[in-house]
């Protein structure tokens, strides 16, 4: 589940239990923090990592809602913000031998991903 919040000249995109582990997503995550769009996409399409992916969509929602929703460029957007949070772990049984149970845990994460505009946001500190 995809959900979308706009506020201000920021754009704010959260995707809930995503099926990763944190520590596999933040790896992608510390990698994109701070870019530029356009260079955030390049790194996400050849990174050879699982978790690129749903990142990806995440990026691509985000600048599309300020885009339509706002009416901001998608090439003066950087990614201000992006973590990586535990959720909760899905447990499933497996059935073994003699008629016992093995418990498989699939732990899940909560991915935001902020996106600011470069342009605006250097003309409200240049007024402080």
């Amino acid at each position: 589940m995809i959900k979308n919040s706009s506020s201000g000249k920021e754009v704010k995109v959260l995707a809930q239990h995503i099926c990763m582990s944190v520590l596999k997503a933040r790896r992608v995550i510390d990698q994109i923090r701070g870019r530029s769009y356009e260079e955030t996409l390049m790194i996400l399409e050849l990174m050879p990592y699982r978790a690129s992916y749903p990142i990806l969509k995440l990026v691509y929602s985000a600048a599309a809602n300020a885009n339509h929703n706002m009416g901001l460029n998608e090439a003066d957007l950087f990614i201000s913000k992006a973590e990586a949070n535990r959720s909760t772990i899905v447990k499933k049984l497996r059935p073994r031998a003699r008629g016992r149970s093995y418990l498989i845990k699939r732990p899940t994460c909560h991915i935001t991903i902020v996106l600011k505009d470069k342009s605006k946001s250097f003309l409200d500190q240049s007024k402080i």
